[in-house]
């Protein structure tokens, strides 16, 4: 029989951490130990909640959630693209209202991180840095350059100043407690040279003279200068110190799931090994930790990176897209937090002591001379179940767990050990229904207006060119979509006209996506995938006798977001090729071109309400199928409850989704696809061991994303007008709203 390891009563823990209030005026400091708030040293456990990936109705639930779940502290970066629109022009509205979002955490009792970067990788569209400042001649992205320089610092300058009027730093009374300059730059400092160098000292200084009040910190930064404090970012960060004995340990990111990518599979962290990798670094004397993300949300709009990252970033953090708790590991980190603030003053003032228990096994012990003790038991043995003896009592520890006992005495917590309760979740399908302010539709259902984009040149041509452009350099990023269009004469002697066996068309390109329109049929589709967005297109090609237009769509799935020199990385199609005619392979690579940038009911706007041009929208109750390149439009009233909603795509190809104006974003129900013959999905996920984002995967074979979120905020009671763009042929009429239900947990 396995002996018992006591455990306290948790009623002392949940009591503890929602009896905690905080006072925000005074100075922020930092010593070996801890950051140093109001004199006062303090444990921070903070939760990534990025605001442009929720909506503002969503932010003060979120907060709350965070704080239930024995946080105290929220943390986000500020996204550049979203705010500087243009040079000189600034959006401070709706999602992007940050000022709004610091004060909601204010309110809240809470603390703030603000990570200003302003690079923010985060698979975000083009790392967060305005795609403009690209083409501003000497620019060179994060690196000793003028141009990139002055305008880094005039938006850094821009947002501490913002944060200074409304008195939002700590020093002034505010909750920010800790700023960020630069973003990982560590990982690519080297690819630079002297210029690398030279610039992220730059940044380190640049920030700390913007005078703040409050510590400057780097991540993943290996040579910041003093007084500026560098960070760990990884799934493991208590083997991490920082480069100076003077500076506080502090984790800037925890991965507590993983990013995906439209033709991936889903990725699982367990809470066991989330709580296990927390509970060490405290062990370990950390003192700050920060996960990234507790909320993931949605790239709403064209704002995912990657490329190829799904409008979903869910991250299976503790708080899903939605605004729920994802149980088990939201109750799983709340218990392990109050656990560890039960430790607060012994980690913070305690002499800290190291005791071997065996060859995987060993305890850290915090006391101080008014009697304080804390201990970590610690099993790093992946596969085997320990008893030690500590104190003369022996403890049963469960192979890659940590053991809390906030008075060396009794077990509040063991990672391993899952008390949470389990949640399960249901999207409970709801027919779009129409409007009552719409016209009566009987009982034939909802109508449908429809348009259909021409394949190929709408309107004026944008340019003609022999040979290719660069996707990148040529949309700029204002669209997704741009056509490369050209014709052929096919003789009516050819053999293919005879006999029926097709000639092939062969496309290579740079990324990400494409469609292949010939005399406007579409004759295939191409992509490539997260790993690689480069890919080569080969199908038949229908062609007639005389002139045929082929007509190529080219796409963009988000722009890189990380890298070095990551901006200089084009798109679009590099090679054109035609075989089997008569003469053998016709290569087009040389011809004439003609470019049109974007769509035509992009160019028009045709998914606001307010839109007023005249276009030629049919209108049907049994809307085409399978029909590319075509606008659908209804008008649907809000769906039933005051659950999340999610748009079930699962019939439809590949596009655009708008609800009122508001951008859903990207839908591609793409399904996932093994990255080597040797992936397998799992049934069951072993915690034990070190986590990486391929070791727990399901959804084999299963769309990356079937649901696209619609805040609730943005419905309203009548008259919803749904449009949704499709590039390639779907079914519209198995479009439907979805309610995402939980049970097990109170919501």
């Amino acid at each position: 029989m396995k002996p018992r390891t006591p455990i306290a009563p948790f009623a002392l823990l949940i009591f503890f951490s929602s009896s905690i209030t905080y006072c925000f005026a005074g100075n922020v400091t930092y010593d070996s130990r801890s950051l140093i708030i109001n004199g006062r040293r303090e444990l921070i456990i903070s939760a990534a909640i990025h605001y442009p990936r929720s909506v503002p109705g969503m932010w003060p639930g979120l907060v709350q959630r965070a704080k239930e779940g024995g946080v105290n502290t929220i943390e986000s970066y500020v996204f550049w693209n979203g705010h500087e629109l243009s040079p000189g022009k600034y959006y401070f509205g709706g999602r992007f209202n940050l000022v709004k979002f610091i004060k909601i955490i204010q309110q809240a009792r809470m603390y703030m991180i603000l990570r200003i970067g302003p690079f923010v990788a985060a698979e975000y569209n083009y790392g967060g840095i305005p795609v403009w400042l690209h083409y501003i001649p000497g620019t060179v992205f994060r690196n000793d350059t003028e141009p990139f320089k002055y305008h880094m610092q005039k938006f850094m300058t821009l947002i501490v100043d913002m944060m200074k009027r409304e008195k939002l730093f700590a020093s002034q009374g505010g909750p920010i407690i800790l700023a960020q300059v630069e973003n990982e730059y560590g990982y690519y400092e080297s690819f630079y040279g002297e210029g690398g160098k030279r610039y992220a000292l730059w940044a380190a200084k640049m920030a700390v003279a913007q005078n703040i009040g409050v510590p400057w910190i780097m991540c993943q930064q290996f040579d910041t200068p003093d007084p500026v404090i560098n960070t760990c970012n990884s799934f493991y960060c208590d083997q991490f110190t920082p480069h100076s004995p003077s500076m506080p340990k502090i984790w800037t990111e925890n991965w507590p799931g993983w990013f995906k990518t439209f033709g991936g599979r889903d990725p699982h962290r367990p809470s066991e090994d989330i709580a296990f990798s927390v509970a060490r670094f405290f062990q370990k004397g950390g003192s700050v930790h920060n996960y990234y993300m507790y909320h993931g949300g949605t790239n709403f709009g064209r704002t995912a990176g990657g490329p190829f990252i799904t409008t979903s970033y869910d991250y299976e953090a503790p708080i899903d897209e939605y605004g729920l708790p994802r149980n088990p590991k939201w109750g799983h980190l709340k218990e392990l937090h109050g656990a560890i603030k039960l430790c607060e003053h012994a980690l913070l003032n305690g002499e800290r002591s190291n005791l071997s228990l065996g060859s995987s096994q060993e305890a850290d012990v915090y006391a101080d001379s008014s009697g304080a003790c804390a201990a970590f038991l610690a099993n790093i043995d992946d596969k085997n179940d320990k008893t030690v003896v500590f104190r003369n009592v022996s403890y049963h520890l469960p192979a890659w767990s940590v053991s809390i006992l906030p008075d060396c005495k009794k077990v509040v917590f063991n990672t391993a050990n899952v008390r949470a309760q389990s949640s399960t979740v249901e999207m409970v399908p709801e027919n779009l229904q129409p409007s009552e302010a719409s016209p009566d539709n009987g009982s034939k259902g909802l109508k449908w207006e429809v348009f259909k984009e021409i394949a190929g040149i709408w309107g004026e041509a944008d340019f003609v060119k022999s040979g290719f452009v660069d996707h990148i350099n040529t949309t700029k990023d204002t669209t997704d979509y741009l056509w490369y269009t050209t014709s052929i004469i096919v003789n009516e002697n050819e053999e293919f006209l005879k006999n029926g066996s097709w000639p092939v068309l062969l496309i290579e390109s740079k990324g990400h996506a494409l469609h292949a329109f010939a005399n406007e049929e579409l004759q295939g589709s191409a992509s490539g995938n997260g790993t690689h967005p480069p890919f080569k297109y080969k199908n038949p090609i229908s062609l007639k006798a005389g002139k045929n237009e082929i007509a190529l769509l080219s796409m963009t799935v988000g722009l890189q977001n990380a890298g070095p020199f990551y901006e200089w990385v084009g798109a679009g199609i590099t090679s054109v090729k035609i075989t089997g005619f008569n003469s053998g392979t016709l290569d087009l690579s040389t011809y004439s071109w003609t470019y049109k940038i974007g769509l035509q009911g992009e160019h028009l706007g045709i998914y606001n309400p307010g839109y007023r041009n005249n276009i030629k929208w049919v209108s049907t109750m049994e809307p085409p199928k399978n029909q590319p390149l075509t606008w659908y439009k209804a008008v649907v009233k809000q769906p039933p409850g005051d659950e999340p909603i999610g748009l079930d795509m699962l019939k439809m190809g590949k596009g655009l989704a708008w609800l009122n104006g508001e951008e859903i974003g990207r839908y591609w129900p793409r399904k996932s696809r093994k990255s080597s013959p040797h992936d397998e999905c799992v049934q069951e996920c072993d915690y034990r061991g070190k986590f990486n984002p391929d070791k727990c995967i399901t959804g084999c074979g299963e769309p990356s994303q079937r649901w696209y979120h619609i805040p609730r905020s943005w419905f309203k009671p009548s008259e919803n007008i749904l449009v949704i763009f499709e590039e390639k042929g779907g079914d519209p009429t198995k479009i439907i709203f979805s309610r995402r239900k939980i049970s097990g947990f109170p919501q």
